[in-house]
């Protein structure tokens, strides 16, 4: 017989999130054990009443999300997990805090179905955020040309730099959007738009994007007025505005669940999975 599915959620907030618990219990899972206020302090403990219960054919039927809203404390928790493994004793693990890597591939996906990344060049608003410098990994993975956009020149230049010594490459630049002229500058040659600004923010109006002969892509992921691009609409799913394909986040929130739901149950399939934007993105391109 069997052993249930069991998903450990390890949440660094005061309350595990719900959204999480739900798209889990979607995933087809048997049990969803929700731990909050996770700190470093409390990972060897949990970890090794996932590991020492179930002999290790049966590990690959127990799993661990990382969660939260602040992705540093989720990368730091799933780095102690990792350091409590040893040899056989593991369970598979996924890192979605904030949402970041599903977001992150859910954007580079929608870009994916309308041009070819590789060769390509795109530009990420706000890209020194957790969404922001994923998705710029994953486009630069796949060979595309990367502008990180930033109101400050040092911290988009510090993104790329972090990005390119991960990637051993030169692909991503950093460039400084804060007024509309670096914006459109910014812009200029690109064929991928990503905003990928905090909620509520305008990171571009329409000015500066509408009428741009190269870009042919446009994905908004902020949800809350005002949206970060001007005249894309927050249900936009591959709307043509002036010859450019816009998403906004609702638009493109269904490709996330669906890559969210798929993650979720890969980790059942055994035990040594350790899911980050790149291998969440690779799931995304399975579907």
């Amino acid at each position: 017989m069997s052993k249930p599915k069991i998903l450990i959620q390890f949440d660094t907030d005061d309350h595990a999130c719900a959204f999480d618990g739900v798209v889990a219990a979607d995933s087809g899972i048997d049990q969803l054990f929700q731990y909050s206020k996770i700190t470093l302090d409390d990972v060897q403990r949990l970890v090794y009443g996932a590991i020492f219960t179930r002999g290790v054919e049966d590990l690959h039927q127990t799993a661990i999300f990382v969660g939260g809203s602040d992705v540093a404390k989720g990368e730091a928790i799933v780095e102690k997990i990792n350091s409590v493994f040893f040899g056989p004793m593991r369970v598979s693990v996924m890192m979605d805090s904030n949402g970041c890597n599903t977001t992150a591939a859910a954007a580079v996906l929608a870009a994916a179905r309308h041009i070819e990344l590789n060769g390509a060049t795109a530009t990420i608003l706000a890209g020194t955020g957790p969404v922001g410098v994923r998705a710029a990994r994953l486009l630069a993975g796949a060979g595309a040309t990367v502008r990180i956009g930033s109101r400050s020149q040092t911290r988009a230049m510090e993104a790329a730099a972090t990005i390119n010594e991960r990637l051993q490459s030169d692909a991503v630049t950093g460039v400084e959007t804060s007024s509309s002229d670096q914006t459109t500058a910014a812009l200029d040659g690109s064929n991928i738009l990503i905003a990928a600004g905090a909620a509520g923010i305008q990171l571009v109006d329409t000015s500066c994007w509408k009428g741009n002969e190269s870009l042919k892509v446009a994905v908004d992921l902020n949800a809350v007025p005002p949206l970060g691009i001007e005249s894309v609409d927050v249900m936009d799913q591959a709307v043509d505005h002036s010859g450019t394909v816009c998403y906004g986040a609702v638009g493109v929130g269904g490709t996330k669940m669906k890559i969210h739901k798929a993650a979720i149950a890969s980790l059942f399939h055994s035990n040594d999975k350790v899911l980050d934007a790149e291998e969440v993105f690779q799931i995304g391109l399975e579907q």
